[in-house]
């Protein structure tokens, strides 16, 4: 009889391990979806609208950079572009694309 009791008490304690685990997962599934929809989604959807941005970019457009300063686009390579600063045309600097926060057409003045 006291075996008996002891595979019971194994099988109830087996049964509450495995219920355990799918709570387990169950809780990582949750928390993994809202860290897809709360943090990565988003940051993939700015990322693809900073791409067509700079896709977007011609010679002649208002930007304004990183590090706050607003200058024309003078020139355009494939991951660098030469921007002039000020009224003074002697100004030019080259940086790289992803220096670039906003865009202002030329079209749109």
């Amino acid at each position: 009889m006291g075996i008996l009791l002891t595979a019971n008490a194994a099988d109830a304690a087996g049964t509450g391990a495995g219920g355990l685990g799918l709570g387990m997962i169950l809780w990582l599934v949750l928390i993994f979806g809202f860290m897809y929809f709360f943090m990565i989604r988003p940051q993939k959807k700015e990322q693809k609208k900073m791409a067509a941005m700079l896709s977007s970019l011609e010679v002649g457009d208002c930007v304004l950079t990183s590090s706050g300063f607003y200058g024309i686009v003078i020139d355009i390579t494939d991951d660098t572009v030469i921007v002039e600063f000020g009224n003074n045309k002697n100004c030019r600097i080259p940086m790289q694309k992803t220096a670039i926060s906003q865009v202002e057409k030329a079209d749109a003045e």
